[in-house]
């Protein structure tokens, strides 16, 4: 992490430098034939000047090394900027969204032996999000406040989790202060939680190791939680494994989504459960959509989404998510399905105008809408 600005100007160094390397070399040189300590002397002051080379001849932006003293042009060769540019302070806080995402598939193929599901899906990232700003306090510990839900602040919030994993992973150990402001539904399938964890995870890379690779952020996340690797990159992707398992796919067609939030959360794990139990009749075909997907065919990517989770959920669950979605299409939807676990229901709209009169329709005391589109 080269985040700090070196502790001696690049010119210091090499005004420097020169005089000492000159004056050691005079010392040495007289030295060997007058006297041994002053030899000595000589050959000490010239490593010195080595080591105040190695240590101080600096980017003072970057603050890595530049080479030898002397050598290279007036750019530094790791970050490109000017070396006389004004050096700006340091970020010690960034805000970044946190976007929802939606299931266009969800298959589950089977359970593992390792207790969890082999899960097949393609999911897409939608402008409803959280906002999450990140600030590097200087003390110790990670403090975590949310506006908008009540939420845990502790380890049980995947924020403050994947904080956590970041600092064990860069060896980063100062203060870090996470403030949310949710927007996403709780308990919804649309990963609010792990929206917030990755955004929380990119903006301490912004702040503290902005070479770090996606690939490398990805990593970090796996650890969070299953759905954590998808939000760091978003856009369209598929899914497979756990979750774990991404492939980026190209930009799905623009839609506009009308999001229905119906005030009865559903279990997850109970879910899962029951979906152990039941026999799938109608399985999303993943391939159709993935060649949809690849051919920006609309149509048939609305053809093609499917949720097999819709098919474990109890008759009074069920009658209910049937209800929003028959709604959503009698207003103008391409097609309707349920997101993750639920319980959000979503319908998909080439018009915003016809999708924002689905939602105004759709809001009631018991369904909470939100008018997004594909990102």
């Amino acid at each position: 992490m080269h985040n700090k600005k070196p502790l001696m100007d690049y010119r210091r160094v090499q005004k420097l430098q020169t005089p000492l390397f000159l004056t050691g070399a005079l010392l040495s040189g007289v030295g060997t034939s007058v006297s041994v300590p002053l030899a000595i002397l000589g050959i000490a002051i010239m490593l010195f000047a080595i080591v105040i080379g190695v240590l101080y001849y600096r980017c003072p932006h970057c603050g890595r090394p530049l080479g030898r003293v002397g050598e290279g042009g007036s750019y530094c060769p790791h970050c490109g900027k000017a070396l006389d540019a004004p050096v700006e302070a340091p970020a010690r806080s960034v805000s970044v969204p946190a976007y929802a995402k939606l299931n266009l598939t969800l298959d589950i193929l089977g359970k593992r032996n390792d207790g969890y599901h082999e899960i097949q899906m393609v999911m897409q990232t939608v402008s409803l999000h959280d906002d999450v700003t990140v600030t590097l306090t200087g003390g110790n510990g990670i403090r975590c406040r949310a506006e908008g839900a009540d939420l845990p602040c502790d380890e049980r919030n995947l924020a403050v989790k994947a904080a956590k994993a970041f600092c064990e992973a860069m060896d980063y150990d100062d203060g870090i202060d996470i403030a949310l402001t949710k927007r996403i539904p709780s308990e919804a399938g649309m990963a609010g939680g792990s929206a917030d964890a990755a955004a929380v995870l990119r903006a301490l890379r912004t702040l503290v190791s902005p070479a770090l690779t996606d690939e490398r952020l990805e990593q970090i996340s796996a650890s969070v939680g299953s759905d954590v690797p998808f939000c760091i990159r978003g856009g369209t992707q598929l899914a497979e494994g756990r979750g774990e398992k991404l492939t980026v796919l190209k930009p799905a067609p623009k839609f506009y989504v009308a999001v229905c939030k119906p005030d009865f959360p559903i279990s997850t794990p109970a879910l899962f459960a029951r979906v152990d139990g039941v026999t799938i009749t109608d399985r999303p075909d993943t391939t159709a959509m993935l060649n949809a997907i690849e051919r920006g065919d609309a149509d048939a990517l609305c053809a093609n989404v499917r949720n097999v989770f819709e098919q474990a959920l109890d008759s009074e669950q069920h009658e209910r998510i049937e209800a929003i979605k028959h709604d959503l299409l009698a207003h103008g939807a391409k097609a309707s399905a349920m997101t993750g676990s639920g319980s959000v229901v979503f319908g998909l709209f080439s018009d915003e105008a016809a999708c924002r009169m689905a939602c105004e329709a759709l809001q009631s005391g018991s369904v909470k809408t939100f008018c997004a589109e594909f990102v």
